[in-house]
């Protein structure tokens, strides 16, 4: 295993903290499956060095997860659900333990900031805080019956196996918003790590099941497969998976959805973002300025929640794109393990291909780049990932920006008053994030109105990313239409169930049908 000589960062440590080695087991159920196979090898972007192999899951493997997912689930979802909680808790807290180590890998082996990396498994932490005490508040209602001495009520029961799909850029925290919920609620998971990013999921898995190890619980409460996307399809065809949730492109989720929808189960789906941000003749330009510049380089413009789109006033065009320019002079590229840095590599070189693309095309449309357009080379850039963030000067019809780019591209948009801005805003097809800068109340409430944003979050002087737990996180749109984390996110893990009792001596019917016949 080929691991940087100048081991100035703690990487060597960081593996061994996290029991990675030059070849993984890509499947678990608790219990690792060894043997011989494919492997998927992980390359960190950062430096172009080979982390580690992980061994894909045969087909065979992946018949023995499900079969202890759903052994499993019998016994797991008998434990009351504030007992299940606890089991959350401790995983919080384990996690709390393995911040600094599995917050490094998740920087060094898909390259965000370790900041950012550190603040995914602080989301990792959060969920798992909120989803303990869901588990003591999973409320049904009780409503009026219309016949007499009959009561009604409902309550929740757990759905079974629930399948996650995750991305690379987000490579555990996706994980734990679902399965935090998901296990309070008394299901089991069976998760398909991103094969871009594997070693996160190898070493989540590890982390979850010494949780369950040390609570003598059985294997296959929390499983791990690794590969393509024939894993993918297996588990989005599989009738014994009664939910699928996918976070990914719109292109896979359709893909997902079809195959999910063929069978009559559930998905929950969160795909593309277009993300904009209204900035109006009344904003605070320094807290847009702050707020575009995260939104657009965050995570080297690999997220789902990203800014891609800035529509300015006409009348502070000028004062914004000139504030801007000047800003995006100051990051620093580099390492993100050196917290000097804002802005580390994107996650392969198909990736920089279409940054490259991109722009090209928005210029072959009418574009103007304003700043950045190029890839990274020499000393400290040898992988070939790092691209300079960039801004173009556009239209909001070109094609290109019709799009979602994983990249660090930000299109500048001129507008002239504020309904054009908000028509320019939803005229795209995804539906993730978006966010106004205004002081104008006005403003503020027909933004969040019904003629306003259609977008899964609405923003007022805050950037369209970095989204709290607590919320409920998803889009509209192409995005999906799925919700996940906070709020009542908690109800997609479960099943519905409506329940009459009738204490009486009589059997009256609904409606007051009458059906008598002498016994």
């Amino acid at each position: 295993m080929e691991i940087a000589v100048k081991d100035n960062f703690g990487i060597a440590k960081m593996l061994s903290d996290l029991g990675i080695n030059e070849k993984n087991p890509g499947t678990s159920t608790g219990t690792e499956f060894f043997g011989e196979g494919n492997y998927i090898t992980s390359q960190s972007p950062t430096d172009g060095f080979t982390i580690g192999e992980v061994r894909e899951t045969s087909p065979e493997e992946y018949e023995t997860v499900l079969r202890k997912s759903q052994e499993a689930n019998i016994y797991f979802r008998n434990i009351p659900a504030p007992k299940r909680g606890e089991i959350v808790r401790q995983l919080g807290n384990k996690l709390r333990e393995y911040k600094d180590p599995l917050g490094k890998l998740v920087s060094y082996e898909m390259g965000k900031s370790l900041q950012e990396g550190l603040g995914e498994v602080q989301e990792m932490i959060d969920i798992c805080d909120f989803a303990v005490g869901q588990s003591r508040q999973l409320y049904g209602l009780t409503m009026h019956s219309e016949r007499p001495k009959h009561r009604m009520y409902e309550q929740w029961h757990a759905l079974g196996t629930v399948g996650v799909i995750t991305s690379f850029n987000f490579p555990v925290a996706v994980w734990a918003w679902n399965a935090a919920l998901a296990f309070v609620a008394g299901d089991t998971i069976v998760w398909k790590t991103s094969e871009k990013a594997p070693l996160c999921g190898v070493a989540t898995q590890r982390i979850m099941a010494e949780v369950l190890k040390e609570n003598d619980l059985p294997e296959g409460i929390s499983s791990l497969v690794t590969g393509d996307y024939k894993i993918g399809q297996l588990m989005s065809n599989d009738k014994r998976i009664p939910l699928i949730s996918a976070t990914g492109s719109i292109r896979m989720g359709k893909i997902v959805a079809q195959a999910v929808a063929a069978r009559l189960g559930n998905s929950l789906l969160e795909l593309g973002g277009n993300n904009a941000i209204i900035v109006t003749p009344s904003a605070d330009i320094e807290m847009t300025i702050m707020a575009a510049l995260f939104g657009a380089v965050g995570t080297a413009g690999q997220r789902c929640t990203s800014t891609r789109r800035l529509i300015i006033h006409e009348s502070i065009y000028n004062k914004v794109k000139d504030i801007l320019v000047k800003a995006y002079s100051q990051l620093q590229i580099g390492n993100p393990l050196d917290e000097a840095n804002h802005i580390g590599p994107i996650i392969d070189k198909r990736a920089v291909e279409l940054y490259q693309n991109a722009i090209k095309t928005a210029v072959q449309e009418g574009g103007s780049v304003l700043y950045g357009n190029g890839v990274l080379n020499g000393e400290g850039f040898e992988s070939g990932c790092y691209v300079k963030p960039t801004i173009v000067e556009a239209e909001n019809h070109y094609s290109i920006v019709q799009d979602e780019t994983f990249a660090p591209i930000l299109y500048l948009i001129k507008y002239s008053d504020f309904d054009e801005a908000v028509a320019m805003q939803n005229g795209v097809v995804q539906g993730l994030s978006s966010a106004i800068f205004t002081n104008s109340m006005r403003e503020m409430e027909n933004y969040l109105s019904v003629n306003g944003s259609d977008c899964g979050i609405a923003n007022i002087n805050i950037g369209t990313s970095g989204a709290e737990i607590g919320g409920a996180f998803g889009g509209e749109k192409e995005t999906g239409g799925g919700r996940e984390s906070g709020s009542d996110a908690w109800k997609v893990y479960m099943r519905r169930q409506t329940n009459t009792i009738n204490y009486s001596t009589e059997l009256p019917l609904a409606q007051g049908i009458k059906f008598d016949i002498e016994l």
